[in-house]
């Protein structure tokens, strides 16, 4: 069925286009929103740059990577250092706001409305942003969660006291929820092993719990919020809904795109809306019931408050 995505874009414009989804949101019995990483990047989680230079740059200059998603996947040579550098990249990506505030104008937009968000992002910015917590599933895990690396159960732990106590040991501070380089010196690159997160029940190390594998740990919490979404899903098959993705790209469309695309299919009062820069696409079979978005999240969002 998917061969038959569309590759042009659409023919409106995107203020045309901005018009019809805000019909389509005032008309909707209830609207699902499925998030990807196009969201987090609009509301300034660049991981290249700016970001990554003020907190990485020891590493950059040591190890030759220059972006932090690349850092993630660097074989670092003790635990003690990957810690110290993911201990930096889940402070600044998953307790340190976001540098704009594009999930608090979606909130508004939502204002009165039945919705539910299924996201693969794992930065916490939903909930942060005041979205109510049983209207979440984050289905890729949580920068903010730790988990048997084996795993031994399928629990995971906070791990907000243990980070902060990680940049802290690499000399960085937290003023005004910001992590702060340390000045007149180079931070740390290593953590004292005494702070490495080890399993409560087996003993062994624990990672972030991130959906990077067979190992990823669905806990309670996990299995509650799918069943919460599915029958958000269920109830309200037959209505006026409205499917919104936003920043869904190819890397895991099984997850929200094509399911998306697939209930709009099935339901002809269901209208598809896609907001994605340079990859707003859908199928011919249900173009006339597609509102596609070709530009920046954030300013979109911003146009539909007004």
């Amino acid at each position: 069925m998917f061969s038959k995505i569309l590759t042009k874009k659409s023919t409106d414009g995107f203020s045309a286009q901005i018009e019809r989804l805000r019909r389509a949101l005032d008309d909707a019995d209830a609207v699902i929103i499925g998030a990807g990483a196009g969201l987090s990047t609009a509301a300034g989680f660049t991981y290249s740059g700016e970001r990554f230079e003020r907190y990485f740059s020891d590493f950059a200059a040591k190890y030759g990577f220059h972006d932090m998603y690349s850092g993630g996947f660097y074989p670092f040579p003790s635990q003690e250092e990957f810690w110290a550098y993911w201990s930096r990249y889940i402070f600044i990506n998953r307790y340190q706001d976001a540098p704009k505030g594009v999930h608090e104008d979606l909130l508004k937009l939502l204002r009165g409305k039945d919705y539910f968000v299924i996201t693969t992002n794992v930065d916490h910015c939903f909930q942060k942003a005041g979205f109510d917590k049983k209207r979440l599933f984050y289905t890729q895990g949580d920068y903010g969660l730790f988990q048997c690396s084996e795993p031994c159960c399928q629990e995971t732990f906070d791990n907000g006291k243990t980070v902060r106590a990680m940049v802290e040991a690499q000399g960085f501070t937290v003023v005004d929820g910001v992590l702060t380089p340390p000045t007149g010196a180079a931070p740390k690159m290593a953590v004292p092993s005494e702070l490495l997160p080890r399993c409560p029940h087996c003993g062994r190390p624990m990672v972030m719990n991130l959906r990077c594998d067979d190992k990823f740990a669905e806990d309670e919490g996990w299995h509650a919020a799918a069943e919460r979404y599915e029958n958000f899903l269920r109830t309200r098959d037959g209505q006026k809904l409205l499917f919104l993705e936003l920043g869904v790209g190819y890397n895991t469309p099984v997850i929200i795109k094509y399911p998306f695309i697939r209930m709009t299919v099935g339901n002809q009062k269901a209208v598809y809306a896609c907001i994605n820069m340079g990859q707003a696409r859908t199928l011919r079979e249900i173009e006339e019931r597609s509102i596609l978005i070709d530009g920046d999240i954030g300013a979109a969002i911003e146009m539909l408050n007004k």
